[in-house]
C-alpha cells in the first residue's frame, strides 16, 4: 500500500503514453483530470493485488473510442463517476476498488480521477500490459470473464447499462452507441472479484509506469539518452530511427485508423518504415523487413527527449525513435494471438515474437 501523489501522476502519465503503444486516450488530458481530483480530494491509495480480499468488488476504470476525438471532445470529469454509480446501483454492492482496464494514457491515469472522487483505492494491475483497441481484447477475456453488465455515460449525462451474450458483442453494441454519442465514452465493465484480478489481472503495471516517466525525467535532467534508459527499464528493442513524411489518418467505425511512414535517419537511412496503427500501433515493417508486429508493443519516442508519441500526435516532419518490446506471456497463448495478432487485424503476416525478429535481422 501506498500514497500517489503529484509527481507520482506526472511520471505515470509518461510511461502511460509509452505502454500506451499510441493509444489509450490523450495522457496530457488524463493527467489534467488526476491532478484535479488529487488536489480536491488528496492523494490517492494504490494496493498490491494480494492486498485485495478475494471476495471484493473491484471494478476497471476507463474510457472507450477514437483517441483523435479527445482532441476537441475533452470529458466532463463526471462520466466516470456516473458510470461507476449506475453499475454499483444495478449490482446492489459496492465497488470495493478500481484499476485501469489497460496500459494507455488516459485509460492509466482515469483510475485516479475515479478514485479520488469516490474515496476508493486503485489496484496496480490491468488487464493488457499495453493498450488494445477493442473491449474484449483484455486477459480477463482470455479467463471467462464477462465484460457485462456494463454502463457507458458520455458528458452530456446518458448512461446505457449493456448485457451481452458475450464479450464481442460488448464491443459491437458499445461501440455503436459511442459512434452515437461523440465518439468516446467512459465506462464502467468487466466487474470481478479480487480472486479473479489476482489470477487474470497483470500486477505491478502502475509502478513499471512511474519507473518509465521518472527514467525519461532524469534522463533529461542527467543529460543522458533516454531512449536508452527506457529500453533497459522495459527490456526492449530499437527498431528504426526516421523523419516522418506522410501521415494517413482519419477517424471511422469509431477508431482512429491509419498509416504513418518514416525515411531512415543515421544507419536506417537508406529504408523506408511503416507504421499502420487502429487507435494503437500494430505493424511496424519496412519494404524488406518485418520489425514488431502485434501483440508485441511498438512506441514511437520523440528522437531528442525520449517522450512518447501517440497516434493523433504524430507530425509530419517528427524526428522519431520506434522501439519494440515483448508482450505479456498471456498474449502469445494460442487463444491470446487470436483474440490480438495480426490476423485479427487484417495483417497477412504471422505473428513472430520482437526478441525472434531482432536475432533474426528483422530489427537492428
Amino acid at each position: 500500500m501506498r500514497k500517489i501523489g503529484k509527481q507520482e501522476i506526472e511520471d505515470i502519465a509518461v510511461g502511460a503514453a509509452l505502454l500506451g503503444t499510441g493509444g489509450g486516450g490523450d495522457p496530457y488530458i488524463g493527467k489534467l483530470m488526476a491532478l484535479q481530483a488529487i488536489e480536491e480530494f488528496g492523494p490517492v491509495t494504490v494496493l498490491e493485488p494480494h492486498e485485495v480480499p478475494d471476495d471484493a468488488l473491484v471494478v476497471p476504470s476507463s474510457m472507450m473510442g477514437a483517441p483523435t476525438v479527445m482532441l476537441e471532445k475533452i470529458p466532463s470529469g463526471e462520466e466516470a463517476t456516473e458510470a461507476f454509480l449506475k453499475l454499483e446501483e444495478h449490482l446492489g454492492e459496492k465497488v470495493y476498488a478500481t484499476f485501469p482496464i489497460e496500459a494507455g494514457g488516459l485509460n492509466s491515469m482515469l483510475p485516479f480521477a475515479t478514485a479520488a472522487k469516490l474515496g476508493l483505492p486503485v489496484v496496480d494491475a490491468d488487464g493488457m500490459g499495453r493498450a488494445f483497441p477493442e473491449l474484449q481484447m483484455v486477459t480477463f477475456y482470455l479467463d471467462g470473464i464477462s465484460a457485462t453488465p456494463a454502463v457507458i455515460a458520455d458528458e452530456k449525462g446518458n448512461t446505457a447499462l449493456l448485457s451481452t451474450i458475450d464479450n464481442v458483442w460488448t464491443e459491437r453494441i458499445a461501440r455503436a452507441a459511442t459512434i452515437q454519442m461523440g465518439g468516446s465514452v467512459m465506462n464502467a465493465m468487466y466487474s470481478m472479484r479480487g480472486k479473479n484480478l489476482k489470477e487474470s489481472g497483470i500486477p505491478n503495471i502502475l509502478r513499471l509506469e512511474e519507473e518509465i516517466g521518472k527514467a525519461i525525467r532524469l534522463a533529461k535532467e542527467n543529460n543522458v539518452n533516454a531512449i536508452q534508459e527506457v529500453l533497459k527499464v522495459v527490456g526492449g528493442f530499437e527498431l528504426f530511427q526516421g523523419k516522418v513524411t506522410d501521415i494517413d489518418r482519419k477517424t471511422e467505425t469509431g477508431f482512429a485508423r491509419g498509416v504513418a511512414t518514416f525515411e531512415g535517419m543515421n544507419e536506417y537511412k537508406d529504408e523506408t518504415l511503416q507504421l499502420r496503427f487502429q487507435n494503437e500501433h500494430l505493424l511496424a515493417q519496412t519494404d524488406s523487413r518485418l520489425l514488431c508486429v502485434t501483440p508485441d508493443l511498438i512506441a514511437v519516442l520523440d528522437a531528442e527527449t525520449g517522450n512518447p508519441i501517440t497516434t493523433e500526435g504524430i507530425r509530419y516532419g517528427s524526428r522519431c525513435v520506434v522501439i519494440g518490446i515483448p508482450c505479456h506471456p498471456k498474449w502469445r497463448t494460442e487463444k491470446g494471438i487470436a483474440t490480438v495478432g495480426p490476423k485479427y487485424f487484417g495483417y497477412d503476416v504471422d505473428y513472430i515474437p520482437v526478441e525472434e525478429l531482432v536475432n533474426k535481422g528483422g530489427a537492428k
